[in-house]
């Protein structure tokens, strides 16, 4: 039986291009998350995920490519969970917000490679500033724009309401860090309550 063209072990040339990609996402993930691990290089990368550096340079121009490639797909992750876990969670802005937190916390906490690419490894990399800032803006416009859908016209609008976002998501980036450092001793459930009550407070505005 002839073999289908351009298909190799049923896979088509694309497929196996975005499995080996998918390769070298995780195992940057599992070198540069790594605690106490060796130093992240595009050869330990090659090395975990079983494939030649030919192929690391077919998805990515450099390390700090592939980098920021592994710490966008954490930050799309927990996008996805928040928005999902507002959607899916009866009840009031308190509740459906304790939700999106606590999905994004467990993200973090449940597999602390993920925490430490985001929260401790990427911002010693001054190579990755201008893509993590984008990240960072990113969860604060989406803090904003799911404030002002939970809260209507309470929620602050405008400047004073991208300011909340950045200041709560700064907030949130600052304990998470220090749990995964270890200098401070909460439980992720903790971080949940806190984070809620700040983005209670944050993201409306006065009230008479």
């Amino acid at each position: 039986m002839a073999v289908k063209a351009g298909r190799y072990r049923g896979m088509s040339a694309q497929e196996r291009a975005a499995t080996r990609r998918a390769q070298l996402l995780a195992a940057t993930l599992d070198v540069w998350g790594a605690d106490g691990g060796p130093r992240v290089t595009m050869t330990r990368i090659c090395a975990e995920a079983g494939l030649t550096e030919r192929y690391f340079y077919e998805h990515f121009a450099s390390l700090d490519e592939a980098l920021t490639a592994a710490m966008q797909q954490v930050g799309d992750e927990i996008t996805v969970a928040a928005v999902s876990a507002i959607e899916e969670t009866e009840g009031g802005p308190t509740e459906r917000i304790r939700a999106a937190i606590g999905a994004f916390v467990a993200i973090i906490t449940d597999d602390p490679r993920k925490g430490r690419v985001a929260m401790l490894e990427a911002p010693g990399r001054p190579e990755l500033r201008p893509a993590r800032n984008a990240l960072l803006r990113a969860f604060a416009e989406l803090a904003t724009r799911e404030g002002r859908a939970l809260y209507g016209d309470d929620a602050w609008a405008g400047q004073p309401g991208d300011l909340a976002g950045l200041m709560f998501v700064g907030g949130v980036q600052e304990l998470v860090t220090a749990w995964l450092d270890g200098t401070l001793d909460v439980t992720p459930d903790d971080i949940v309550e806190a984070a809620t009550r700040a983005f209670a407070a944050t993201a409306r505005g006065a009230q008479d």
